[in-house]
């Protein structure tokens, strides 16, 4: 573990959603527990409560920007705080903001870890160069063995400084039996889900951006409407982030296919493990692998099992046949049986592959795992040093 006055600096665009974000909080919070101190470069956002709540602090300044003459003034903001809080790791988890924390660690001679929330494309010399800045310090920690191997391929990087970290799940928040009817009740009311709906409920949780295959899912639903099918009820539930014509764009699609009744795109939830529960089983067909996946994760800890893309970090959360199933992304056919296949199954063999997935994933996917393995690296690059 880490010293008794360790203070440790995160640096993150923003704080609204997503999975870099959750892991910020928890490492945070994990850090403050342990008597430590911890301060978050950010934008803000409305996970800002959160942290706070926890007894980390918020350092607010524009690490989101990309404009240079921005940039240096976070690096000199950065420096500033750092000395004035004897900051003992930097720690980036996006790389426009790492090269002012990069620049801010090194003036200071404080040891800098980046996480590799990504796989980052890269399809010129610049952009390999701009993504490298997650490699340029003391450890890189990567979010699955995916992207480790994304890292060693592309980068010319010691497989030593390449540490990886599985992002973690809150297994207490996302437990079933935390979660009462009452809540369950209250997300079907705001979702228009009646108590007398009988169809299967398929839910499909992430922002609203076009990697994440809602149009996939859209043809899919059409195909299995135009076979004659009408017992299940699909829900987008994510943030549209300002995408409010990508949003409009899926709603002329569902409009268009005739999927009124059976596709609704419900926006933002602030209780997922009440949503996942609510669901019979979940969806992730992102169109582009995702490094991870924690919402192919937060379904199997919940009981429910998932339709995953069959690239990325989901091809080691999801166990097919077992945990769930892997679809060949944007392959609309092929989503469609598998969507088919999982309905087929019934609710008492659903149920059995789900408790195998949240076995699984108390075993493997913890938030508590994630937390104690990036403390240790902590120590690792301060006993280094």
């Amino acid at each position: 573990m880490p010293p008794s006055d360790f203070t440790l600096l995160q640096v993150i665009p923003e704080l609204e959603t997503g999975g870099a974000e959750q892991s910020a909080i928890d490492v945070a919070e994990a850090v403050v527990r342990e008597g430590g101190r911890c301060f978050v470069a950010t934008r803000g956002g409305r996970m800002t409560s959160r942290l706070i709540a926890d007894g980390a602090r918020l350092a607010q300044m524009p690490v989101q920007s990309k404009n240079p003459i921005t940039m240096m003034g976070n690096a000199a903001r950065l420096v500033d705080l750092i000395r004035r809080e004897k900051v003992s790791v930097v720690h980036a988890r996006s790389r426009a903001p790492a090269f002012s924390a990069l620049w801010a660690a090194q003036v200071t001679g404080t040891p800098f870890v980046a996480t590799y929330h990504g796989v980052y494309k890269s399809q010129s010399p610049l952009k390999r160069w701009y993504n490298a800045i997650m490699t340029r310090g003391d450890l890189v920690i990567a979010n699955s063995n995916y992207t480790r191997d994304h890292i060693l391929a592309e980068h010319q990087v010691n497989p030593d400084k390449v540490v990886t970290i599985p992002r973690g799940v809150d297994l207490g928040r996302f437990n079933p039996a935390a979660v009462p009817a009452e809540r369950m009740e209250a997300l079907a009311q705001a979702w228009g889900v009646t108590p007398s709906e009988r169809r299967t409920k398929i839910l499909l949780a992430g922002r609203l951006t076009r990697i994440k295959g809602h149009a996939t899912i859209i043809e899919a639903a059409q195909r299995l409407k135009a076979g004659g099918r009408s017992d299940f009820l699909i829900l987008f539930a994510g943030d549209d982030q300002g995408r409010i014509g990508y949003r409009d764009e899926l709603e002329a699609a569902i409009a268009v296919a005739g999927l009124a009744d059976e596709v609704k795109i419900v926006g933002h939830c602030d209780d997922m493990p009440a949503a996942f529960m609510l669901a019979d089983f979940a969806l992730l067909p992102t169109i582009i692998p995702e490094a991870f996946g924690r919402t192919a994760v937060e379904p199997q800890a919940m009981g429910r099992p998932v339709i995953a893309s069959s690239h990325g970090g989901t091809t080691e959360t999801v166990v097919e046949g077992q945990t769930g199933w892997l679809a060949p992304p944007g392959d609309a056919s092929a989503w469609a049986a598998a969507i088919a296949r999982a309905i087929d199954l019934g609710a008492p063999a659903r149920r059995r592959m789900g408790e195998t997935g949240m076995n699984r994933a108390r075993q493997l996917y913890s938030v508590e795992a994630m937390c104690a393995q990036t403390l240790a690296v902590y120590d690792r690059v301060l006993k280094a040093r």
